[in-house]
């Protein structure tokens, strides 16, 4: 594929996922939730060697972005194992949750470790437990994203294998959305994907997205997804 554009935004996710609350290895009396698929529309051919750590750990109070991102720059100074830190906001039973959505992450004995970490630089955890909570939420995720234009309205994600975005010409909420999808992959017969929709800024606008999660990620794939995504919104 040939590089037309690279570009850094700042947009956001919106996904729905099956989480799970952990214990083990992490700072006392904090909620930390585990996703327990973190691309559940692609089943079980995601493409690593071992269970992905994705977690969503709870906020003391509602940090702004700036604040996540000094404090994960400082953090980083000190951790010496790789990770990749964002804000978001977890949803279940009416319940939002501020949390530090947490990627990359090697061993589940780290993650006390990087809580205390960001306990040093003025990120504190809510200090409310619920135990063995296994339940579907609604995640929002505030990001940036370096991305490569391939085609008309289709990115590649520089950042993070297996991610690419489609242009949507209108904003779906998650349950339009979630149809829309649902209508794509039932006429869809190629490789399995996973989808979540969010939008990003850049020239002067926002830029609605379905995100594509899959290890297929072709120029004629993601073409075709994109002339089915525009067929099925009709």
């Amino acid at each position: 594929m040939e590089q037309k554009n690279t570009i850094e935004v700042f947009g956001t996710i919106n996904k729905r996922e099956t989480v799970f609350t952990i214990d083990d290895k992490v700072e006392p009396g904090t909620l930390v939730f585990e996703s327990l698929e973190p691309f559940p529309g692609y089943y079980h051919e995601t493409p690593f060697d071992t269970k992905p750590i994705y977690m969503y750990i709870a906020l003391q109070e509602h940090y702004p972005l700036e604040s996540i991102i000094r404090a994960t720059q400082e953090v980083e100074k000190v951790f010496d194992e790789k990770f990749d830190a964002g804000k978001g906001f977890l949803t279940m039973y009416d319940k939002t949750y501020y949390v530090l959505r947490v990627r990359h992450l090697n061993r589940y004995d780290l993650i006390g470790t990087l809580q205390r970490a960001y306990e040093d630089n003025g990120i504190h955890f809510l200090n409310k437990q619920k135990k063995n909570l296994k339940e579907k939420a609604n995640i929002k995720v505030v990001k940036f994203f370096t991305l490569e234009e391939i085609d008309d309205g289709i990115y590649l994600d520089r950042k993070e294998r297996f991610h690419a975005y489609i242009e949507l010409p209108v904003h779906c909420g998650w349950e339009a959305f979630d149809a829309l999808s649902n209508r794509v992959k039932y006429n869809w017969q190629e490789s399995k994907f996973d989808a979540a929709v969010g939008a990003f800024y850049h020239d002067g606008r926002l830029h609605e997205f379905v995100r594509i999660y899959s290890n297929k990620l072709s120029l004629p794939y993601l073409q075709q997804l994109k002339k089915l995504y525009l067929e099925k919104m009709k």
